[in-house]
């Protein structure tokens, strides 16, 4: 069985809970921390809004509706299409959007991987 753990992402009031393979979530939470550091730096128009990684947890029960759990997959492409979209075509776009995909990349790996172990 494979051990998930939890990337809790604040943006505003609205809690998101990313689960993640737990040897995966701290490669989320230094991708959130460095598109944080970085996003400023873009200089097109339409820059999403990022969601700050606050903490990390192995597990989680939710008690208020406000608060959501989703995929690591699912977020993660979210987030590329997001900076995908994005009318920019210079650094740091194009390595933001490397590590993004990498990220990407490595989950979807995982996921085949367990789907044949199943």
């Amino acid at each position: 069985m494979a051990i998930m753990r939890y990337v809790l992402l604040q943006q505003q009031t609205q809690l998101t809970f990313v689960e993640m393979p737990a040897t995966h979530a701290y490669q989320l939470s230094a991708l959130n921390l460095r598109l944080q550091k970085e996003i400023d730096k873009l200089t097109a128009e339409e820059v999403p809004v990022l969601p700050l990684a606050v903490a990390e947890c192995d597990a989680v029960e939710l008690h208020s509706s406000d608060a959501r759990i989703v995929s690591g997959l699912d977020y993660i492409n979210t987030l590329e299409a997001d900076f995908s979209a994005i009318k920019e075509k210079s650094y740091p776009l194009i390595s933001l959007l490397t590590e993004i995909r990498a990220l990407q990349a490595q989950l979807e790996q995982w996921y085949e991987e367990l789907e044949e172990e199943a």
